[in-house]
C-alpha cells in the first residue's frame, strides 16, 4: 500500500481527535466559562452540524484546486484552531475557534476516502478509516489525559494541535502533489445524483448510522445502569470496545473487498444479534464483556460499510462529491440517532435503547436488496458510461 494511505490515516487521527476530543472536558468548560453542561457540548453538536451543512457545498467549491495543497490546508487550520481555542477567554470565542475548522473538515475525509478508493479500493479505506477508530480508542483518552496531568482544560487542546500538526508536516513532505483532474465531468459531477441507487444508497447510510449511535451514545449509561459497572470499570470497556474496533475494521475491509453484499447483510444481521445478547445478557458483568468485545468489532464496520457499498456504484471522477454526500448523511445519521435513542430512553427506559437500534436495522437491512436495473441508472456518453456499468457490476 501506498505510503501516502498511512499518513491520510495519520490525518483522520488529527481531524478526530480534535473532533471527539472535546467530549472528555465538557465538564471542565462547563466551569471554566460557568455554563450548562448541555450548552458545553454544543461544542461538539455545532461542529458536527457545520460539518453535516457545508459537506456538499465546499467540495463543489474546490474542485480545481491541488488536493494535496487543499488537504495540508485542512490540517493546517486544525492546528491553528486547537491553539486558539486553547486562548479563548470566553465561550463565544471558543465556539468560533471549534466550528470554522468544521466547514474545512469535510474537505479531507471526501478527498483522503476518493485517494484511497482510486489507489487501494475497501482495503485501502480501511486504512483510512483505521485513523479514525484509533481517534476514538486512543485520540480522545490522551487529550483527557493532558488535561488532567497538567491540571487545566488548554493543555487538551495543546495535544490536539500537536497530533494535527504532525500529520500536515507528513502530508507536506512525503506526499507527492497531486493536481486536480481535468475532466469536465469533475467541474459538474451533479449528474450522479440521476442515480435511483445513489439516493437508496444515501437512504441507508443515514439509518445505518443513525441505528449504530442510538445504542453507542448511551453505552457508557448501559453499562452503568444495566450491567452495574463503575466508572473504571466502564473505562476499560470502553477501551476494549474500541480496540476490537481496529481488529473489525481490518477484518471489515478484507471481507467487503471479497464479496460486497454478503458482507453488508452480515454486517446488519451480526450487529442486531449482539445487540439481543446485550439485551438479556446485560445483567451479568462477564457475559457482557465477551458481548462488548463483539459489538465493538462489528460497530465500526458500519463506517466502512456505507461508504465502500456507496463508492463503487459510481465513477472514479464522481468520488469526491459522493463523498461530500456520505459526510453529510454520516453526521445527519450520527445526530438523529442520538437524539432518538434519548426519546426512547426518557419514555421506557435505558434497557430499552437497543431495541431501536435493531429496528433500525432491520430496515436497513431490507433495504440493501432494493436494487436497479441498469437501464435506471444515470446516462453519460462514452467513457463515462463504461466506467458506471463496470461498477454497476462490481457493486451487485
Amino acid at each position: 500500500m501506498k505510503r501516502s494511505i498511512y499518513i491520510l490515516a495519520l490525518g483522520a487521527f488529527g481531524i478526530i481527535t480534535t473532533e471527539f476530543g472535546v467530549i472528555g472536558i465538557l465538564p471542565n468548560i462547563s466551569r471554566e466559562f460557568n455554563v450548562s453542561i448541555d450548552t458545553a457540548g454544543w461544542l461538539l453538536s455545532a461542529f458536527a452540524l457545520t460539518v453535516a451543512v457545508s459537506s456538499p457545498f465546499i467540495t463543489a467549491f474546490t474542485t480545481k484546486i491541488n488536493r494535496k495543497l487543499l488537504l495540508c490546508m485542512v490540517l493546517g487550520v486544525f492546528v491553528l484552531s486547537n491553539l486558539l481555542s486553547s486562548i479563548s477567554t470566553n465561550f463565544t470565542m471558543l465556539m468560533v475557534a471549534r466550528v470554522l475548522p468544521a466547514f474545512l473538515h469535510p474537505l479531507f475525509w471526501n478527498i483522503s476516502m476518493a485517494i484511497a478508493f482510486k489507489q487501494g479500493g475497501a482495503k485501502a479505506v480501511s486504512i483510512v478509516m483505521a485513523g479514525l477508530s484509533l481517534a476514538t480508542v486512543l485520540g480522545v483518552p490522551l487529550t483527557t489525559y493532558a488535561a488532567d496531568f497538567f491540571n487545566n482544560w488548554q493543555a487538551s487542546f495543546y495535544m490536539g494541535s500537536f497530533v494535527s500538526l504532525i500529520a500536515f508536516l507528513g502530508l507536506l513532505f512525503f506526499v507527492p502533489s497531486m493536481p486536480a483532474s481535468k475532466d469536465k465531468t469533475s467541474q459538474n459531477q451533479l449528474y450522479v445524483l440521476k442515480s435511483p441507487q445513489l439516493w437508496v444508497n444515501l437512504i441507508s447510510t443515514i439509518l445505518t448510522l443513525a441505528a449504530m449511535f442510538s445504542s453507542y451514545t448511551y453505552l457508557a449509561a448501559y453499562l452503568e445502569k444495566i450491567t452495574q459497572m463503575n466508572g473504571a470499570e466502564i473505562s476499560v470497556m470502553l477501551l476494549l470496545f474500541g480496540g476490537m474496533g481496529i481488529l473489525g475494521n481490518w477484518l471489515m475491509g478484507i471481507a467487503l473487498n471479497r464479496n460486497l453484499l454478503l458482507t453488508v447483510r452480515l454486517f446488519f444481521v451480526s450487529l442486531i444479534a449482539v445487540q439481543i445478547l446485550a439485551y438479556y445478557f446485560g445483567g451479568i458483568f462477564i457475559a457482557m464483556v465477551l458481548i462488548l468485545s463483539l459489538w465493538g468489532m462489528i460497530h465500526t464496520g458500519g463506517f466502512l460499510v456505507p461508504n465502500i457499498r456507496t463508492t463503487q456504484a459510481v465513477p472514479h471522477n464522481a468520488l469526491e462529491f459522493v463523498n461530500s454526500l456520505l459526510t453529510s448523511c454520516y453526521n445527519i445519521g450520527i445526530s438523529l440517532g442520538a437524539l432518538v435513542g434519548g426519546l426512547i430512553i426518557a419514555k421506557y427506559g435505558i434497557h430499552q435503547i437497543v431495541w431501536i437500534s435493531i429496528g433500525l436495522l432491520g430496515v436497513t437491512f431490507a433495504i440493501s436488496f432494493i436494487t436497479f436495473p441498469k437501464n435506471a441508472e444515470i446516462e453519460l456518453e462514452g467513457e463515462e458510461k463504461e466506467e458506471i456499468a463496470t461498477s454497476s457490476v462490481i457493486c451487485e
